[in-house]
């Protein structure tokens, strides 16, 4: 279980809190939406529970243990919004061994096939494949790390509707085995396959009812 109790964020720099006393549970295998507008907050949330941002106030728990940055490092993993940008390997099999230089073949082909990619070539660059095939990649890198929360920030940005449906059929498949939490303006398709739902707005959030939405959710300014 997943357990934030009144996480505040207030850098010296902002006038305002970007996180106002952030209350939010989310249990294993569930997948939770956090919908909000540009500057509500929801990458810096993020940052925080992947240990890369400390918060001004309040705990994270997973189960009884509370957590600090390091261990949110281990903890999460997070896929950035377009995460083709940030790339590093000459090849899949190189973005795959990315800090995991002693990788074994049979890892590497199980990571993809979690995601749909078994038959891609390891030789294959990965600026070279489809947006849908670059964002699949990008959660086979995180998957290889074995990681209790897997965090993605507006996974379906840029993609068409067709690698939209796609990618919410992956993440489906994905929460049977994983916890995760994503972060979107645009809530659209990832409703349907929601366990918990919050708004986020001015850094503060409020749960809400997936089931209640439908396909109603509001498309929000990225």
């Amino acid at each position: 279980m997943l357990y934030l109790k009144n996480l505040t964020y207030h850098p010296p720099a902002t006038p305002t809190a970007i996180l106002k006393g952030i209350n939010l549970e989310l249990a294993p295998q569930q997948l939770g939406l956090v919908i909000g507008p540009s500057g509500s907050g929801k990458s810096t949330l993020l940052e925080i529970l992947a240990g890369l941002a400390e918060p001004t106030g309040g705990t994270i728990f997973w189960g009884e243990q509370e957590l600090t940055a390091d261990y949110l490092q281990q903890l999460g993993g997070l896929v950035f919004q377009f995460p083709e940008r940030h790339f590093c390997g000459g090849t899949v099999l190189e973005e795959l061994r990315m800090g995991h230089p002693e990788l074994g073949t049979q890892k590497v082909y199980e990571a993809l096939t979690e995601v749909g990619l078994a038959e891609l070539s390891l030789q294959a660059s990965p600026h070279a494949l489809s947006g849908g095939q670059q964002r699949r990649l990008a959660l086979s890198v995180q998957l290889i790390r074995q990681p209790s929360v897997l965090m993605l920030d507006e996974p379906t940005a840029g993609l068409d509707w067709s690698m939209r449906r796609q990618l919410v059929n992956l993440l489906a498949k994905l929460k049977t085995h994983w916890t995760l939490l994503i972060v979107t303006h645009d809530a659209g398709e990832l409703l349907q396959i929601a366990d918990r739902c919050w708004s986020l707005n001015h850094g503060q959030l409020k749960a809400i009812d997936p089931a209640n939405m439908g396909n109603k959710a509001p498309v929000l300014s990225p």
